[in-house]
């Protein structure tokens, strides 16, 4: 973030502790500069209009007009990076997730319910997150607005193929994989038991909506999913993505077999793992590890352990996110294993923070906006 380019910002709270708490917390701020507050979501909009914020701290649950309601209004109306204040109960993270479809950038959980007095403990992160949403364009505010057709009881379908790929046909002219010496070429067979490892942090629940939803329901391959998010929230996104999807979203639990048509989503502060039993591959959740680079579930550790297994080809994809978790854990995919791998473009990232870093690695095969992803990975399954 350039010194030269101060970033004013609203806090929206219906508590006048919070709204001061939050204020002293950027007092001394060099770049980020509160120049307003507003008590309900209402207040917000015309303080939004008044005041052109930079970016927006605003609190889930407010009297009058809460969040939800206002983020709807001020994305339509004067859009604007918004970062959600949610409590961890069961209702405020469905809100929350709610919320981040409908176009906020991140969310902060206050660590103990609607008025948090110990908010002073995640301060660090607070100032983290709104850094970060400070950066983020309006042009990648945009949300998922298509309808999917929720999974039926009704006998499968075939997949309706994207492309008909023959097994020797993924190398040619209009699906080109890089062939230098740090990417060498895939022997890529669609016909070969396939795994799909999904990576994503800030925007993620409203790209892993894009791409899980376009996924159809006899998708032949498990799918493993790290999306950064505390713990409390993870089975509220995994309950919003199934019942908006053909395939099945859970999220994972330790020993769940993995399956076909499956989406397993690594829980809040538990790295995810795979291990094997006879033939068959369960979850392995581990919450003695260390978290990585600050976040667990991690992403290096779900892509390095899943590097060991060779019973099956991999489709890695890193989507919008800041930092770089995910780059280790591709060269690890990549040097042990077969591999395909995709990088949501800087188009449709909000944040082009974990793409950009595993596309420097020169690993990537392809780059693709976020609408087309799904379609990407059924071009590589049989």
């Amino acid at each position: 973030m350039s010194i030269n380019q101060p970033k004013k910002l609203l806090i929206v709270d219906d508590s006048a502790f919070m709204r001061k708490m939050i204020s002293d917390f950027f007092a001394d701020h060099p770049i980020i500069q509160v120049v307003g507050t507003a008590r309900n979501g209402k207040d917000a909009i015309k303080k939004i209009h008044m005041l052109k914020p930079d970016v927006v701290t605003m609190d889930v649950e407010m009297p009058e007009m809460n969040g939800l309601e206002a983020l709807k209004v001020i994305m339509r109306e004067c859009p604007v990076p918004v970062v959600m204040l949610s409590s961890t109960t069961k209702i405020g993270a469905k809100i929350t997730l709610e919320a981040m479809a409908s176009g906020a950038v991140d969310f902060i959980a206050k660590p103990s319910g609607s008025i948090s007095l110990d908010l002073d403990k995640i301060q660090n992160d607070v100032i983290r997150i709104v850094e970060n949403a400070a950066t983020v364009h309006v042009s990648k505010l945009r949300y998922a607005e298509h309808v999917v057709k929720k999974k039926t009881t009704t006998p499968k379908n075939p997949i309706e193929k994207v492309s008909t790929l023959s097994k020797d046909s993924v190398h040619d002219k209009d699906h080109p994989l890089k062939e230098d010496h740090e990417n060498p070429k895939v022997n890529w067979n669609l016909h070969s038991k396939k795994m799909i490892l999904i990576g994503t942090s800030t925007g993620g629940p409203r790209a892993l909506q894009e791409v899980i939803t376009r996924l159809p329901q006899n998708t032949p391959a498990p799918i493993l999913i790290v999306q950064h998010m505390p713990a409390g929230f993870t089975k509220s996104l995994a309950s919003r993505l199934d019942h908006l999807s053909k395939i099945t979203v859970k999220e994972a639990e330790q020993g769940d077999l993995l399956q076909e048509g499956v989406a397993y989503i690594a829980p809040g502060d538990f790295h995810m793992r795979i291990r094997k039993v006879g033939m068959s591959y369960h979850i392995e959740l581990d919450k003695t590890e260390p978290p990585r680079g600050g976040h667990r579930p991690s992403v290096d550790v779900m892509f390095e352990d899943n590097s060991q297994y060779n019973d099956f080809d991999k489709i890695a994809v890193i989507m919008t996110g800041m930092g770089s978790d995910g780059t280790k854990g591709l060269q690890a995919l990549k040097k042990k294993g077969n591999v395909i791998a995709i990088a949501e473009s800087a188009n449709t990232s909000v944040v082009y923070g974990m793409p950009k870093s595993a596309y420097a690695t020169g690993l990537v095969d392809e780059v693709a906006d976020v609408d087309d992803i799904s379609k990407i990975i059924m071009k590589y399954l049989p």
